[in-house]
């Protein structure tokens, strides 16, 4: 998953005659792809900006602690920023919407939290089983440096 590959397709007239072709790998997806077809208990995402957050930049932002799936899909989230969170977000669900794990969940979060994500001490779990949706995290306020730029719809992250 990555970078690397040529994409390329087979001439229909010349079978075994291969050309080049734009294409893009998605990281995030393949990785969720991967953890499904291997039957991982778990798929993280690292990012360098925490887990999924509510009014990402403002002073009222706030990060899901846990999130489900249906909860995500229905809010939206992370469909404003399709260049960075959107695709994180949506790899997740698919993840833990099509594994074949019982409780399988995947985890969104700070690169330098690793270790704390695991614990549940930062970023975002997304599984099937969260009451009500949603649970916030308590008293954690927007990431240092944010931006301020941000949807007015409700549940985005950035």
């Amino acid at each position: 998953c990555g970078g690397g590959g040529i994409p390329v397709q087979r001439v229909p007239s010349n079978p075994n005659t291969l050309i080049g072709v734009e294409a893009v790998i998605d990281k995030d997806a393949c990785g969720a792809k991967l953890a499904t077809e291997i039957e991982a208990d778990g798929y993280i995402i690292l990012t360098d900006g925490g887990g999924i957050w509510q009014n990402f930049g403002k002073p009222d932002a706030r990060e899901m602690k846990r999130a489900s799936p249906e909860y995500l899909l229905g809010t939206k989230a992370g469909k404003n920023f399709p260049g960075s969170m959107g695709p994180k977000i949506q790899a997740a669900i698919d993840f833990v919407q099509n594994s074949k794990v019982e409780g399988a969940w995947a985890a969104i979060g700070d690169l330098r939290d690793a270790n704390k994500i695991m614990s549940g001490e930062e970023g975002t779990l997304v599984r099937e089983d969260v009451d009500e949706g949603v649970i916030w995290r308590a008293g954690k306020g927007a990431p240092a440096g944010s931006s301020t730029k941000q949807s007015k719809e409700p549940h985005k992250s950035g």
